[in-house]
């Protein structure tokens, strides 16, 4: 197993190195054309993926990696919307934008490798810890039905706080660097002090779609993998979507259910939850999940669409 991590971890590597090398090399506006194509290149990288788990582990390994990168893929999008606002707080050049979202993507495969494996070893050794998962992401899900994450102010963000009092940033951009040397010191950008906070949010939305993919299955391969290849397509979709983002106005109802649901799941998949001694454990099929969680995803795009917001549409109006 040991080799397919490697492999695995080489293949991610080489994608990265080729997509900022090769594919977007230099500063350049990411147009809505190239974005779609880069989203359907690695939608459909996972898909293979996918079919390569069906031959070599089984069928209900594939669909266990399936639902985990469909819940990913969906919660990701609360990502792209928390992107859109950090980069019109801070007035990135769209030239820059791509840069900040892949280097804020490489923090976040680190995160996500330390917070899985982390997260399996905890339920395994202490297995009333599902309890909190659950929970987490039930308070999770309802909070956002109620709009409670929709507000992102970057100046409260404790860890950019911190930084500035280490380190100053200067008032422009400087190109695409991070930092820039003046009169013998180093200063930050304020791209800097954005993929700062890009990293730290990041860390936030981790605590919710961890557990979410753990409640679908407990193999850390598994649950890296479905979460690597949607953060890996995180950035094409940002931008063939960022024009768009209006449009999805119920999409947060999905997602939250997507979260009350997960969050159901794993709670009920531990064979100690009982209520006044009548036991409440029940195994979710996998399939059954799946169709769920693609159910409410489509629902909620597709009454976005039919009931458009009318308050959205006045005020472009």
């Amino acid at each position: 197993m040991l080799t397919f991590w490697i492999l695995f971890n080489l293949f991610v590597a080489a994608m990265l190195v080729l997509d900022l090398g090769v594919f977007h090399r230099g500063s350049n506006v990411i147009g809505f054309k190239k974005a779609a194509l880069g989203s359907l290149f690695w939608i459909s990288l996972a898909i293979a993926f996918g079919v390569l788990i069906y031959f070599w582990q089984g069928q209900q390994k594939a669909l266990e990696f399936g639902t985990g990168y469909l819940i990913e893929e969906s919660l990701s999008v609360d990502n792209l919307f928390v992107f859109l606002v950090l980069f019109n707080f801070f007035k990135v050049p769209p030239q820059h934008q791509y840069k900040v979202l892949f280097w804020g993507i490489i923090g976040a495969l680190v995160m996500r490798f330390i917070f899985i494996f982390a997260g399996v070893s905890l339920i395994n050794r202490f297995h009333w810890i599902i309890y909190i998962f659950g929970a987490i992401l039930i308070y999770s899900g309802i909070k956002l039905a109620f709009g409670e994450d929709s507000e992102v102010d970057p100046e409260k963000n404790p860890v950019l706080k911190l930084f500035r009092r280490f380190m100053p940033i200067t008032n422009e951009y400087v190109g695409g660097k991070f930092v820039v040397k003046k009169d013998g010191r180093s200063f930050a950008t304020p791209l800097l002090a954005v993929l700062i906070v890009v990293e730290t949010t990041d860390l936030l939305f981790a605590v919710d779609s961890i557990p979410a993919v753990l409640a679908i299955s407990r193999d850390p391969f598994i649950v890296y993998t479905s979460n690597v290849f949607a953060i890996l397509g995180l950035r094409a979709m940002y931008f063939a979507l960022s024009g768009m983002f209006d449009l999805f106005h119920y999409l947060h109802y999905g997602l939250s259910a997507i979260l009350v649901f997960v969050g159901t799941k794993m709670l009920l998949s531990n064979e100690g939850l009982s209520v006044f001694g009548i036991p409440l454990h029940y195994e979710i099929p996998t399939v059954a999940a799946l169709t769920l969680v693609a159910s409410l995803l489509g629902l909620s795009i597709i009454a976005s669409l039919v009931f458009p917001d009318k308050k959205k549409r006045a005020e472009t109006a």
